[in-house]
């Protein structure tokens, strides 16, 4: 939903549209069986044995909508629903407004659906929009409500990999929405391809979010060049790496998943797996043990031979949400831009429970990176001398 939703969507659409061998017009010009398989589950056959994305593009202003219908694949795009996932930016109004309002729409209709967001949160040094504070505020305030699985993404983070990693002089939104689609694609070849050590994303959600209200993962990629599996491994738990601007080193992972793709041996990612945690336990809450769940995609990306996506839930994300909260707080004491809202029908109170929901995320985060084992077992201890 809205510009950055629906570029990042299209730039999406092509990259997977390459992967299962469907042309621009919706036919399929593949080699292998195997892109045929699950096809289903992104695609609708229509008349005629075109492939149609099962997508949604929904904007406020047509601009985008038409460069989208005018791009390669807008000449077959029909309005068929999907209920599992959904790009928007909680900066802007369409993306971070509709968006989450569609969502908790789709929550009501769908309650059993897994619902995973790629969700580009506002950078610390680059802003497009004054009020970004306050819609992403009241946006998370909804999406730790009704979404299972939130991606958080920032521009930020993506540029300093274009600039670090890719080595580009001057990366455009293009670059950045290309780098965001390929760890997309790392994040459902699971549901789209057949592999070893299969995941779908209620498998991804059971293994990567042990508290409710806990929902924001980090997302990493490593598909710049074929690599072995320790090399791919070390990259993918790179700080470097990492598609948002907090750092993991500053929190403890309570949770994270590797998803491999290509030709491996499973034995060599779960040696890998063991050996990042005994390298850095300290990184690691120590009361959910084994908490790195892997898994094998056959099916590498286009022109690789083998690429990895990194999600982790770890307790430094709060630095993000701290960073908006604080921003969102500047701004609300004074009042400033607040008339823009409740002319629209929106109340203070609105934005004072959004305040505080934050508060209690940030809160709740901290708690679990200060908790350890010894605080387990004599909370435990007092509560049987109680009984």
């Amino acid at each position: 939903g809205g510009q950055c939703g629906n570029q990042i969507g299209a730039k999406f659409w092509e990259v997977i549209c390459d992967e299962h061998g469907i042309d621009s017009t919706g036919r399929y010009n593949g080699d292998s069986e195997l892109q045929l398989e699950r096809i289903n589950v992104y695609y609708n056959e229509a008349s005629g044995g075109r492939f149609v994305p099962r997508a949604v593009l929904m904007d406020l202003e047509p601009g985008t909508m038409d460069s989208v219908r005018s791009g390669p694949f807008g000449r077959y795009s029909d309005p068929i629903t999907s209920s599992s996932g959904i790009c928007h930016s909680l900066g802007g109004g369409t993306g971070s407004g509709m968006g989450t309002l569609l969502i908790s729409k789709i929550r009501e209709e769908y309650p059993d659906r897994m619902m995973m967001t790629f969700s580009v949160f506002p950078s610390p040094k680059v802003s497009d929009t004054v009020v970004e504070p306050y819609n992403a505020t009241l946006s998370v305030h909804q999406l730790v409500e009704n979404a299972d699985e939130c991606m958080v993404l920032d521009n930020e983070a993506l540029y300093d990999i274009c600039f670090r990693t890719l080595k580009l002089a001057t990366p455009t939104f293009g670059d950045l929405n290309h780098l965001i689609s390929a760890t997309m694609s790392g994040v459902t070849c699971c549901l789209r391809f057949p592999g070893q050590l299969n995941s779908d994303l209620r498998k991804l959600a059971v293994n990567l979010i042990p508290f409710h209200g806990c929902t924001s993962l980090w997302l990493g990629s490593q598909q710049y060049s074929a690599l072995t599996v320790p090399e791919l491994t070390q990259q993918m738990w790179d700080a470097k790496n990492m598609m948002c601007a907090a750092d993991p080193r500053h929190g403890r992972y309570l949770t994270a998943s590797a998803m491999f793709r290509g030709k491996m041996s499973t034995k060599e990612v779960d040696e890998q797996m063991i050996n990042v945690q005994n390298k850095n336990s300290s990184y690691f809450v120590e009361w959910i043990p084994n908490n790195v769940k892997s898994s094998v995609c056959d099916i590498p990306p286009k022109g690789l031979k083998m690429a990895s996506t990194f999600m982790g839930n770890s307790t430094s994300i709060q630095e993000m949400f701290r960073r908006v909260s604080e921003q969102f707080t500047a701004m609300f004491r004074r009042k400033a831009f607040l008339h823009w809202y409740t002319g629209e029908g929106m109340d203070e109170m609105e934005f004072t429970e959004a305040e505080s929901n934050m508060n209690d995320l940030v809160a709740e985060y901290q708690q679990y990176q200060d908790a350890t084992v010894e605080e387990e077992e004599y909370e435990e201890e007092e509560e049987e001398l109680g009984a």
